[in-house]
């Protein structure tokens, strides 16, 4: 039996500021990232629970400039479309928003869900078939986590067409989009949330809400 760890009251106070800066990053300085801390912050992310052992992360270090610019050119797309559902003051203030950082960041990284995984063999899945997606969400906010405390900021963007992302990086198809990373070292650094500093939301504490049953 492996000795269990003790974590002291300062390990616990560490690890709530850990949480309290990992922050979107959409600004990243154009420092090389090396492959050695990438290495290690995948070695973190396949550390995260998964339902019945499955493991169904699949990650996809996007390197070349064609397939880079094709992701980056389905964000304008998708961006556009994303602008013309609001209207007034509320779009101009989406418009003047920075929701990415795909031209800086020096690392991309696209995380997949592979729902046609034998691993685990369908344990705890049955019912809830979506548990392999939550699994590899899991791994994401890990990997981010790990990325953080290394000094490297990391931003998630969603404004994309997952079925062009696939065919761009050309993935199995049973891979379902979950994440497309920017990885790199911050511009900036703040502890707020991006969103709530630019206007668009209120600085509202995290919603907790607990039911007694």
């Amino acid at each position: 039996m492996n000795e269990i760890p003790e974590f002291s009251q300062s390990f616990r106070e560490t690890l709530d500021t850990l949480l309290m800066w990992r922050r979107d990053v959409r600004r990243f300085r154009d420092t090389p990232v090396d492959n050695a801390d990438i290495g290690e912050i995948l070695d973190a992310a396949c550390l995260s629970p998964s339902v019945g052992n499955s493991q169904p992360w699949r990650f996809v270090a996007v390197d070349d400039p064609v397939r880079r610019q094709a992701i980056e050119d389905d964000f304008g797309t998708a961006n556009s479309q994303a602008l013309q559902s609001y209207d007034g003051d509320r779009a101009k203030l989406y418009a003047s928003l920075k929701l990415a950082g795909l031209r800086e960041a020096p690392v991309h990284l696209a995380v997949f869900c592979n729902e046609d995984t034998s691993s685990g063999d369908g344990l705890g899945r049955r019912t809830m078939p979506e548990m392999l997606q939550y699994s590899a969400v899991i791994a994401v906010h890990t990997l981010w986590l790990a990325a953080r405390a290394r000094g490297l900021g990391v931003g998630w963007v969603s404004i994309l067409q997952p079925e062009n992302v696939k065919r761009i990086l050309d993935v199995p198809d049973p891979w379902r989009l979950i994440a497309y990373l920017c990885i790199g070292y911050p511009r900036e650094e703040h502890i707020d949330p991006e969103l709530v500093r630019h206007g668009w939301q209120d600085a509202d504490p995290a919603a907790r809400s607990v039911l007694k049953r």
